[in-house]
């Protein structure tokens, strides 16, 4: 791909549609926690700081962008990470053992104080959620990316936005910088009522907790947010409607499928993402090969 002959959209994105600003290069940056904020008892926010922030940070308004987290290794403690060569090449430098990355939403970019933030679900298990359960001032992480920006259309007058609490991000995102003349829906999927987030925007915000059982959902049976998303009334014009969609893979193909078939959203006006799938380990969000049509 010839990053450098592909378009670049500015101003505000009024088409109606997502446009994909590709940076020029992907960038790697050596960074280091800054300090540690738990946001409620399952929900680590990790403010990182470094030189590699101090010429800016490329984000979007209404734009969910995620970035490559690589973390040291939870047995050697080695941080293993690509770097671009002078040939364009990207190697693995740090250490002899494998890379271990996952991706994550920006939560927030502080142009001020030159502070990225990415929030953690702090669920017992998997290594990123290990190491931001120990993590402490000081310790080091490398962001790569973002390699493109998606920008929202922002010339919507409803947008909603569902999910469960890995898309907390993105959801508080689009509730923070959605249009002030607006209106955002947001259905979140939560644990449990201690796990409710203060989420605020300039735009007239409908914000509603879901509370799921821990059962697992049978088969033939709704799940807790596609049971919200059913609950809700949509607009009397779709044609006035964004949505944008992420969570457990599976849970997202119905809710997909509800958005396009019965709501009536065009293919332009849905973003579904699936960002973990169950019983997968290390599950790559680009595989969550929910339905395009």
């Amino acid at each position: 791909m010839d990053r450098a002959r592909l378009p670049r959209f500015t101003g505000p994105n009024l088409t109606g549609e997502l446009q994909f600003n590709y940076m020029d290069r992907l960038v790697r940056r050596d960074l280091r926690v800054a300090r540690v904020e738990d946001i409620t008892p399952r929900y680590r926010r990790i403010v990182l700081a470094g030189d590699d922030l101090a010429d800016g940070f490329p984000i979007a308004p209404l734009s969910p962008d995620h970035v490559r987290v690589f973390f040291p290794h939870p047995d050697t403690g080695e941080l293993v990470a690509p770097r671009e060569q002078p040939d364009g090449r990207w190697v693995n430098e740090g250490g002899t053992g494998e890379a271990i990355h996952r991706d994550y939403t920006v939560r927030a970019w502080d142009p001020e104080a030159r502070e990225l933030s990415l929030d953690f679900v702090l669920h017992g298990h998997g290594f990123a959620s290990r190491w931001a359960s120990g993590a402490k001032a000081g310790d080091p992480l490398v962001v790569n990316g973002p390699s493109s920006n998606w920008r929202l259309p922002q010339n919507y007058t409803n947008y909603l936005a569902l999910g469960d609490e890995t898309a907390l991000p993105a959801i508080a995102r689009i509730i923070a910088e959605a249009p002030a003349e607006a209106r955002v829906t947001a259905l979140i999927e939560i644990p449990e009522a201690g796990e409710r987030q203060d989420l605020t925007g300039a735009a007239e915000l409908d914000l509603r907790w879901v509370h799921r059982d821990t059962a697992p959902v049978a088969d033939g049976h709704l799940g807790a947010l596609e049971t919200a998303l059913r609950e809700w009334t949509p607009p009397a014009d779709p044609g006035t409607l964004f949505a944008f969609a992420a969570g457990e893979t599976e849970s997202m193909k119905p809710i997909r499928r509800y958005l396009r078939g019965e709501v009536g959203l065009t293919k332009d006006q849905v973003v579904v993402d699936g960002y973990w799938r169950r019983g997968v380990r290390g599950f790559d969000h680009h595989d969550a090969d929910i339905d395009d049509n």
